[in-house]
């Protein structure tokens, strides 16, 4: 039987990954918070891999306050880095296959057309830096690893744009959001499903075995500002909250928002065969399962 370790389980991949996890009745699923395993722990680590023999690792986990991580550097880095490192070395060790999911704030720099794996990364801020370098690690720990860097991912679980937005614009009569960052929405079920549709090729010996390795790309298809996600949302909830656009100077923050940041995806479509949704479609799934 195939097992499979999630971490992070409580964050919202992770959660999608339980939900879609039922299907797979012929698959055995672990699923770990911070209170089931410690991945700062590097004994903890090696003591739940001796137990399962796991064949896959999904590491949903990561220190994700963009903001807060500018004064958290110690825990930021013990989460996005430091334990991505053990969780690799593990994966070496005990011949698991590992999937590690990444951001888009790896690049921000001044492209102004859609990043491809192969180009250059810049990171800026804490966050940014600290996932990046456990990318490095993750690779060298265990060159046979799939990184996934993803972007402005949403759920009807945890805590997110999209019910931050509800809630707003429910109480309130106007709001301001910033419409000179672009990108693409990335709706949490949407990477769950393809996340598996992967595992499910490799298991199935349908690809290419070389395909779980190296950088790949992920979010929903399309492209908006956080203004247009803004106005998408009240659209389709009926919702008449007036969205005045601002500039991102408008509004700081400690860390620094990458201004363009919009993923090509075609190395992961093209590989793995996957249909990814538009990004207003999965708004509208993720509204409907909010109901």
């Amino acid at each position: 039987m195939t097992t499979i370790l999630v971490t992070g389980a409580s964050g919202q991949l992770g959660q999608e990954l339980q939900v879609l996890a039922t299907q797979y009745t012929d698959w055995k699923f672990v699923f770990c918070n911070r209170q089931d395993l410690d991945i700062t722990n590097h004994s903890a680590i090696d003591a739940i891999f001796e137990q399962y023999q796991f064949d896959y690792c999904i590491n949903c986990a990561a220190y994700t306050a963009v903001d807060k991580a500018e004064s958290d550097l110690e825990l930021a880095t013990a989460i996005n880095t430091t334990a991505v490192g053990y969780l690799a070395s593990a994966c070496q060790s005990y011949d698991t296959q590992l999937i590690h999911i990444s951001t888009d704030y790896v690049y921000h720099n001044s492209q102004n057309h859609p990043f491809q794996e192969t180009d250059t990364t810049s990171p800026k801020g804490v966050y940014a830096q600290t996932k990046l370098d456990g990318e490095v690690l993750a690779a060298q720990n265990c060159p046979q690893t799939m990184i996934i860097r993803t972007s402005w991912v949403y759920s009807s679980f945890g805590h997110n744009f999209v019910k931050t937005m509800l809630r707003l614009g429910k109480d309130r009569d106007k709001l301001t959001v910033i419409f000179d960052q672009i990108g693409s929405p990335t709706y949490a079920a949407d990477l769950a499903d393809a996340i598996l549709q992967c595992i499910k090729q490799n298991f199935a010996k349908t690809i290419d075995q070389t395909e779980l390795k190296g950088v790949y790309h992920y979010s929903n298809e399309g492209v908006c500002s956080w203004y247009d996600f803004a106005l998408a949302i009240f659209e389709l909830e009926d919702i008449s909250c007036h969205v005045a656009p601002i500039e991102t100077k408008d509004y700081p923050t400690p860390a620094k928002r990458p201004h363009f940041s919009l993923l090509n995806k075609n190395k992961i479509k093209t590989a793995f065969n996957l249909n990814i949704p538009h990004w207003r479609t999965s708004l509208k799934d993720c509204l409907t399962k909010l109901h």
